[in-house]
């Protein structure tokens, strides 16, 4: 069997991660595996190919905000991509994460279809049921085709033409049709409810896949060095995020960690931030930026060391924070988001109402008040978020889908 995925980067980010850890498993597995990215460095690795340059996928991201329409052109990095697919002549092509401004969707999707290539797609975010939004958040528009967007300028990037309706038909067209050769997996219940209720997804073959992570790595690790730094009777909270800023706008909510430390001032808590961070923002005495950390097994060792972790996003399909933290034994605590209370081991993580920061403090310093086995947490997380569980499932319908 031979297996080719396409992912917009590789090795990098979340979903290049987990394009990383399929593609290693199964070279480990003895199944022949090829990788298409769009974006980032070229690689030399046997089986990666690299379909697009970054001046051109800049130019296209310009003319598709312009146009107030996503996911299309890219017409010579799409047929550069198709060729790929024609020389590899895989059993199946696996589309993971395929924003980015690499490749034109509808259209690739249409080639897929004509040529009865089997093929699995992972939804990692919404934009392949909307059509244009990576989250929908409240809006429904994408049930009916879109158009007159609440949230144009804010995530489709177009200060005039509106053509998320246009977007919308193409990738109706892609799907039609396309059923028999089609298996649709999302990361987390949660989303594969909402992508049933899509127009053009509702007829297809729906199954969950949780995301994996190398539980080599997330685990529990020493961490007297780290503890050392904090006074002993502290409990250390931690925040994970991209970027900390207090805009409205934030869908991590960083505004919300800000306002919890607020309101933890008098308490033994302080709350740690990794990642990037806005240098103009005052924060709290309680609450200290420690900047992004790219080392993953350090990343394991704060979590490790943390005695909670929190989640103030407004929406998550998944949560990689979720799964990392439980993997090295540390509880979560934080807001509805719609993946991460859909894949959270239950007795180890607590969710209140997105936004309301009270609920998320009393949640927050019960959690701290309760013992917990942490090596039993971790050992239970690390079964149901590991790699190996994740390549397995995929192989189980890659299989499946070969066979019919």
């Amino acid at each position: 069997m031979k297996i080719l995925q396409v992912n917009c980067v590789y090795g990098v980010g979340s979903t290049g991660k987990l394009t990383a850890e399929i593609h290693t498993e199964l070279i480990r597995q003895g199944i022949e595996s090829v990788v298409c990215y769009g974006r980032g460095t070229k690689m030399k690795e046997p089986g990666l190919h690299k379909t697009c340059g970054e001046f051109y996928s800049k130019a296209n991201q310009a003319l598709a905000r312009a146009r107030g329409q996503l996911y299309g052109g890219c017409w010579l990095s799409t047929r550069k991509l198709i060729s790929v697919i024609e020389k590899e002549k895989p059993d199946v092509v696996h589309l993971q994460c395929i924003n980015g401004f690499f490749v034109n969707i509808a259209r690739l999707l249409e080639w897929l279809k004509e040529n009865r290539v089997k093929t699995v797609l992972t939804l990692h975010a919404e934009f392949m049921f909307t059509a244009n939004c990576g989250h929908a958040r409240e809006c429904e528009r994408w049930k009916s085709g879109c158009g007159k967007c609440p949230q144009l300028r804010t995530d489709i990037g177009s200060f005039c033409l509106d053509g998320t309706h246009a977007s919308w038909k193409k990738m109706e067209r892609g799907f039609q049709g396309f059923t028999e050769n089609l298996r649709v997996v999302s990361v987390s219940p949660w989303l594969m409810e909402r992508a049933k209720q899509s127009p053009f997804l509702a007829d297809k073959k729906h199954s969950v896949v949780m995301n994996g992570l190398d539980v080599n790595v997330f685990c529990r690790r020493e961490t007297g060095e780290l503890r050392a730094r904090y006074d002993p009777e502290t409990k250390i909270v931690l925040f994970v995020t991209t970027y900390l800023t207090d805009s409205p706008s934030d869908l991590k909510g960083g505004r919300y960690v800000i306002e919890l430390a607020r309101k933890l001032e008098q308490s033994n808590v302080r709350i740690l931030v990794l990642g990037n961070f806005d240098e103009t923002l005052i924060l709290p005495p309680n609450m200290t930026a420690l900047g992004r950390v790219e080392d993953q097994e350090l990343l394991a060792r704060y979590y490790s060391m943390a005695d909670a972790s929190i989640l103030t996003s407004k929406r998550e399909t998944f949560s990689m924070v979720t799964a990392e933290s439980l993997c090295c034994g540390t509880p979560v605590v934080g807001f509805e988001a719609g993946g991460p209370e859909s894949i959270a081991l239950p007795e180890f993580s607590r969710f209140v109402p997105e936004g309301d920061v009270e609920a998320l403090r009393k949640a927050l310093l019960a959690m701290l008040e309760r013992p917990i086995d942490r090596e039993r947490l971790a050992g239970e997380a690390q079964k149901c978020y590991s790699s190996k569980r994740m390549t397995r499932e995929y192989i189980a319908i890659y299989r499946e889908l070969t066979k019919g």
